[in-house]
């Protein structure tokens, strides 16, 4: 058996601590470089901080943090107007690389803060992709997709990728991930105005109103959730050509419950009074008794004048 002289000993000690030593100062260096890449981020010296933050991950790969704030330090140098320039894009395409290592690295974490990095990571890789900087919306989907399974609870995530479904024209599987969305989260007004939204974009005005009845039932104290109904029922039935006169005033009247409804909430509600306004008159349009075609006529231009005198209150504050 081999017994290691005392020089040896020593040598193996010195090389142990020159070692730990160098460690520990590539560690300090990183730390000392992270802050300054902190300071220089707060500063909007972008290029300073991507300098900064490259440092420190170059001597710390453990500082993750790091990789979100690269990866937006490069983004917020990046020109969409100068789209094609080689350079430019390089700046982009140093932003997605750090995101995504920014998502794998921070998305296992159970520290709160470092778990909405990852997150936000994912978000800015999504927008990265989008019409005004790569557009390339295919590449966003498994993403998203991937955000879904990581927060199944949140809506957002399934608002992006019914968009980009919605965007390239697959038009059924945006319906399916926005109806996912509010069966994520029921009790949320947000899912069925964004349902609204989208039916709204696709003409498909029962399901359009429906999604917005759905959220006034979530807010049933909320006036602008009425105010709204009345707004659609006043567009379709003033703008719809297809609707025989029967059909028109049908909407009308649930235009105008809605605005009653909004009113009853808060009488000083000037928009609900602005659709009321509008509906009488609309109403009058479509009554045959010239009499009865007045009073509409003059009942609706009254609720005009009060949501005009309420704006002027309002703003000068004497209401």
């Amino acid at each position: 058996m081999r017994v290691l002289s005392r020089t040896s000993i020593a040598m193996v000690v010195l090389v142990a601590f020159a070692s730990s030593g160098c460690s520990q100062y590539r560690m300090l260096q990183g730390r000392r470089a992270l802050k300054a890449g902190n300071q220089s981020y707060k500063a909007q010296d972008y290029k300073g901080a991507a300098e900064n933050y490259e440092l420190a991950l170059t001597n710390d790969p453990s500082l993750s943090d790091a990789y979100f704030y690269l990866g937006n330090s490069y983004e917020q140098q990046y020109k969409p107007s100068r789209r094609g320039d080689r350079e430019n894009d390089a700046m982009l395409e140093k932003a997605i690389d750090n995101y995504q290592k920014s998502a794998e690295k921070l998305a296992a974490s159970g520290d709160p803060a470092r778990k909405n990095l990852a997150n936000l990571s994912l978000k800015y890789l999504v927008a990265a992709y989008g019409t005004d900087k790569l557009n390339d919306p295919g590449k966003a989907e498994p993403i998203l997709i991937k955000m879904i399974e990581l927060e199944p609870a949140e809506p957002e995530n399934y608002f992006m990728l019914a968009n980009v479904y919605e965007q390239a024209g697959l038009y059924e599987d945006a319906e399916r991930i926005y109806n996912l969305a509010r069966d994520a989260k029921p009790a949320d007004p947000a899912v069925y105005l964004q349902l609204a939204g989208y039916y709204n974009r696709q003409g498909v005005f029962d399901k359009t109103i429906a999604a917005l009845e759905q959220r006034a039932e979530k807010e049933p104290n909320n006036p602008e959730a009425f105010q709204m109904i009345a707004g659609y029922y006043y567009e379709e039935a003033s703008a719809d050509t297809r609707l025989q006169d029967k059909e028109k005033l049908d909407y009308v009247l649930k235009g105008l419950a809605a605005a009653d409804r909004a009113l009853t909430i808060k009488k000083d509600y000037p928009e609900a009074m602005t659709f009321k306004g509008l509906l009488l008159r609309q109403e009058a349009r479509l009554e045959k008794d010239p009499a009865k075609q007045q009073q509409l006529l003059k009942e609706g231009t009254e609720w005009g004048d009060k949501a005009n005198a309420m704006r002027k209150s309002q703003a000068a504050g004497t209401f």
